[in-house]
């Protein structure tokens, strides 16, 4: 058996530098759960949701899965949806890829690589969608990078028309859910510029932010961060 023994160590020095900066920090966090984000993101080890906003323990809520999809027959992320919106009452839900995405790639390149295939067909089929408008990116890379933008626009269209959102915003909820990317390569996160607060005017919100997609000039991994 593996020594996690290392893991343990630097639990303890975590849990002493928090008390010391701040010695009602595990009282107050064991005391409620109040976060105003729920964040959608990938399972990369290297997109950790409180590092990327600079939140603590208990002011964001988090979902993880493999390139960040929300499919409307997966109950752990509804249900995760489900009790950030209706018992946590968040304001804000986060969808948020990443350029890099390694199940984005395997979609875009038809990898094999098990069970996971079956999962990363929702890639693939918004592959197929936008296929015309990846076919104009001039590189592989160019278009991977696309992809990764048109996953997180179309997911926020998945998380806006599940039924649990529908039904907050039919109660006047007030509860907004938008799209970033984030960059591996300088730390930035970036607003793809799709926010949608109700039901009205989603498509057209949605067809907005495919269309500044479409526009290489206005989606480069610099200028605009959120």
């Amino acid at each position: 058996m593996s020594d996690l023994k290392h893991l343990f160590e630097q639990n303890r020095l975590w849990s002493e530098q928090m008390r010391t900066e701040n010695p009602d920090f595990f009282k107050r966090l064991a005391s409620i759960q109040s976060p105003e984000y729920l964040w959608i993101g990938c399972s990369d080890s290297r997109v950790p949701a409180n590092q990327i906003t600079g939140l603590l323990p208990g002011e964001v809520f988090v979902h993880r899965n493999v390139a960040n999809l929300v499919v409307h027959s997966d109950l752990n992320c509804l249900s995760v949806l489900q009790f950030a919106v209706d018992v946590l009452r968040v304001k804000h839900i986060l969808v948020v890829g990443h350029y890099g995405c390694g199940g984005v790639k395997a979609a875009h390149e038809n990898l094999r690589l098990g069970l996971v295939d079956n999962w990363l067909r929702h890639i693939q089929d918004v592959r197929q969608k936008h296929a015309r408008l990846l076919d104009a990116c001039p590189t592989t890379e160019s278009r991977i990078d696309r992809l990764c933008e048109l996953n997180v626009v179309e997911q926020v269209l998945n998380v806006s028309q599940t039924t649990v959102l529908q039904e907050a915003w039919n109660r006047g909820q007030d509860v907004t859910v938008h799209g970033w990317i984030f960059g591996l390569d300088n730390g930035l996160a970036q607003d793809l510029y799709i926010s949608i607060c109700s039901r009205d005017g989603m498509q057209d919100i949605y067809d907005a932010a495919i269309a500044r997609v479409e526009i290489p000039d206005l989606t480069e991994k610099v200028g605009l961060t959120a």
